[in-house]
C-alpha cells in the first residue's frame, strides 16, 4: 500500500461513521473451522459463523458484504452477518421486482400446510391454489424443482412474500392462446391433452387453448358418458370443427377423424336383413344392440317375443350378450335403427286359424279372472278369453269366479280368432246345446215342478229347476193373500213345488206360481191370463235385469214402482 493509500485508509477509519443495521464491505482476514474473521475497518474485527460461507469458496483477502448488527458485544468484538446482508440485499431486489411487475426464479424447499415454501433469495410462500391452473393433489411432487414466479404480495414489516406460479402459467397460456387462435382453422388436425371431463364432454388443452370435445362428437355410436372414450391426461388427436376468435372458443371432433358409418347404412343394412350384435344397454322400453362400431339398433320390448308378455328387456337379455335380430326400419336423419328379435321365429298367430278352426274344442288352465271373463291358456303365450256371457245358457253369471277359479282345467270351444289384435274368443256353454231351443218339450204351462230357491228379490224369487233352468215366482204368485215381503213366505235354499204358468222362449224366462199348485184347469187358465198382463219391463222383469238386481245387495229395496219413479 502506498503512503497515499495508507493515509486515505487512516483518514477513513478516523472519520468513517459505522451504523448498526447497515450493510458494509469487509475483508476476510482469517478462516477458522468454526468462524471466519472479517475486518470492516473498525477498531475490532468481527467473527461470522463458517456455515454462512458453506456454499462459497473463500480465501483470506476476499471482500464480502456483511450486515453490521452490533459494534461491540460483551467481548468487545463487532457482530456481523453475511447471510443477513445477503437477505437485506435480496429483499430489496425482490421489492424492486414486485414494483416492476417482473418475475423471480426460485427453488421449492418444502411442503407446508396450505402450500409450499420457496427460496427466491429470501423465503417466500406459494399457496396451493397458486401452484398450477389445476390445484395438484400432492404438493410434495414439486419439492426441489425450480420455477419462475410472480410476486403477488409483499409485507415489508413482517418480511412476508406471497408468490404465484399459476399467474405465470396463465399469462404464458394467454399468449399461446392468441397465437393458436390466429393460426388455426376449421379442418385442422391438432394434438392436445385431455384436461377435464364433464357430463357433456371433455376439455382438451391445445397449446394454452382449451377446446371442447362434446360428447356427441366423440363417437358415431352412442356412449353413456365421455369418460367411456377418454381419460384425464390422455393425449388425443382431434379435428377443429369451429373457431370463435371473438369468444376464444374452439369446438373439437373425435368421431370426424373416421368415416361416418351412417352414410351408406341403408345399402349395408336393407330392411329385413338379419344382423348379429352385442347388447350394450338395457332400458325399460328396449335394448340397444351394437351392430358395428358406431352403429347401434334398438329392439323395442314389444319386438322381443310374439307371444310372451315381457315387461322389461332385462328379464330376458343381459349386457354384452350376443343376439340375432332383423332390421325393421332405418332413420338416417335421427341415426336410428329399429330391430326385431321375434321376427327370427315364425309368428304363431299366422297359423292359429289353421291350427284352431272355428268350433275346435280346446282344453286349458284358467290363468286369470276378470269381471268380464276368464283367460284360458291354449299354448305358451296364447290365451283365449271366455266372456262371462259364454259361460252358461241358462244362468246369469255376474262374475266368472262364481263357477271358475284360477288353475281350473276347463274345456271350451273356439268362437273366433282376431289375428290383427291377437285375440281368441272361447265359449264354454257352446259345448252343449242350448236348452232353451227345446224348452217347450221340458216345460209346459200347467206342469208341476220342484226346485230350490236360489235368489230372492223384492219382486219375487228365483228357483233352480231341472237342466239348470231358472224360473221366477212373482211376489203375486207366492200365496192367495197379499204378500208384503217375499222373505216372509220363502227363503233361499227352500225346496218348493210350483206350477208353470208362463214359458217365454224369446225372453228366456219361465213364470212359476205356488198358489196355483192346486188350481183346476179353469183356474189355471185364468191365472195364466192375468200373469200375461204383467208388463215385461215392470212387474215381470227379464232374467238378466232380475239377476243383476238380486245380486247387487239392494234387491230387497227394488220394486217395479221404483222403476216407474225413475221414468
Amino acid at each position: 500500500m502506498t503512503a497515499t493509500a495508507e493515509l486515505d485508509a487512516l483518514i477513513d477509519s478516523k472519520f468513517r461513521v459505522f451504523e448498526e443495521g447497515s450493510v458494509v464491505n469487509g475483508t476476510i482476514i482469517a478462516i477458522k473451522p468454526q468462524v471466519v474473521l472479517v475486518d470492516i475497518g473498525y477498531k475490532s474485527e468481527g467473527a461470522i459463523p463458517a456455515a454462512e460461507f458453506e456454499d462459497e469458496e473463500i480465501e483470506v483477502g476476499d471482500e464480502c458484504e456483511v450486515l453490521l448488527m452490533k459494534l461491540e458485544n460483551d467481548e468487545g468484538m463487532v457482530v456481523l452477518s453475511k447471510e443477513k446482508a445477503a437477505h437485506r440485499k435480496n429483499w430489496e431486489k425482490i421489492v424492486g421486482v414486485y414494483h416492476d411487475g417482473g418475475l423471480v426464479k426460485g427453488k421449492i424447499k418444502s411442503a407446508v400446510k396450505g402450500g409450499l415454501m420457496v427460496n427466491v433469495g429470501v423465503e417466500a410462500f406459494l399457496p396451493g391454489s397458486q401452484v398450477d391452473i389445476i390445484p395438484p393433489k400432492d404438493l410434495n411432487e414439486y419439492v426441489g424443482k425450480v420455477y419462475e414466479f410472480k410476486i403477488v404480495k409483499v409485507n415489508d414489516e413482517r418480511k412476508n412474500i406471497v408468490l404465484s406460479r399459476r399467474e405465470v402459467i396463465e399469462s404464458e397460456r394467454a399468449e399461446q392462446r392468441q397465437q393458436f387462435l390466429q393460426s388455426v382453422k376449421v379442418g385442422d388436425r391438432v394434438e392436445g391433452q385431455v384436461k377435464n371431463i364433464t357430463d357433456f364432454g371433455a376439455f382438451v388443452d391445445l397449446q394454452g387453448m382449451d377446446g371442447l370435445l362434446h360428447v356427441t362428437d366423440m363417437s358415431w355410436g352412442r356412449i353413456s358418458h365421455p369418460s367411456a372414450m377418454v381419460h384425464i391426461g390422455q393425449t388425443v388427436e382431434v379435428l377443429i370443427l369451429d373457431v370463435d376468435r371473438e369468444k376464444e372458443r374452439v369446438s373439437l371432433g373425435l368421431k370426424q377423424m373416421e368415416d361416418n358409418p351412417w352414410e351408406d347404412i341403408e345399402a349395408r343394412y336393407p330392411i329385413g336383413t338379419e344382423v348379429t350384435g352385442k347388447v350394450t344397454k338395457l332400458l325399460p322400453y328396449g335394448a340397444f344392440i351394437e351392430m358395428e362400431s358406431g352403429v347401434e339398433g334398438l329392439v323395442h320390448v314389444s319386438e322381443l317375443s310374439w307371444v310372451k308378455r315381457i315387461n322389461r328387456p332385462s328379464d330376458v337379455l343381459e349386457i354384452d350378450q350376443e343376439i340375432k335380430a332383423v332390421v325393421l326400419g332405418i332413420s338416417i336423419e335421427e341415426q336410428k335403427i329399429s330391430l326385431g328379435v321375434r321376427q327370427m321365429d315364425e309368428n304363431p298367430w299366422d297359423v292359429l286359424e289353421t291350427k284352431y278352426p272355428i268350433g275346435t274344442q280346446v282344453k286349458g288352465e284358467v290363468r286369470n279372472l276378470t269381471p268380464y271373463g276368464a283367460f284360458l291358456g291354449m299354448e305358451e303365450g296364447i290365451d283365449g278369453m271366455i266372456h262371462v256371457s259364454d259361460l252358461s245358457w241358462t244362468r246369469k253369471i255376474n262374475h266368472p269366479s262364481e263357477i271358475l277359479k284360477k288353475g281350473d282345467e276347463v274345456e271350451a270351444v273356439v268362437l273366433s280368432i282376431d289375428k290383427e289384435n291377437q285375440r281368441v274368443s272361447l265359449g264354454v256353454k257352446q259345448l252343449d246345446g242350448d236348452p232353451w231351443a227345446e224348452i217347450e218339450g221340458d216345460f209346459k204351462v200347467g206342469d208341476l215342478v220342484k226346485g230350490s230357491v236360489a235368489k230372492i228379490a223384492s219382486f219375487g224369487a228365483f228357483v233352480n229347476l231341472e237342466n239348470d233352468i231358472d224360473g221366477l215366482i212373482h211376489i203375486s204368485q207366492l200365496a192367495e193373500g197379499h204378500v208384503e215381503k217375499v222373505k216372509d213366505v220363502i227363503k233361499v235354499g227352500d225346496e218348493i213345488e210350483a206350477r208353470v204358468i208362463k214359458v217365454d222362449k224369446v225372453e228366456r224366462r219361465i213364470g212359476l206360481s205356488i198358489k196355483a199348485v192346486n188350481y183346476d184347469p179353469e183356474q189355471l187358465e185364468k191365472e195364466s191370463a192375468s200373469f200375461e198382463t204383467l208388463r215385461p219391463s215392470g212387474d215381470l222383469v227379464g232374467l238378466e235385469q232380475a239377476f243383476n238386481l238380486a245380486s247387487s245387495g239392494g234387491a230387497e229395496e227394488w220394486s217395479p214402482s221404483s222403476e216407474d219413479d225413475k221414468e
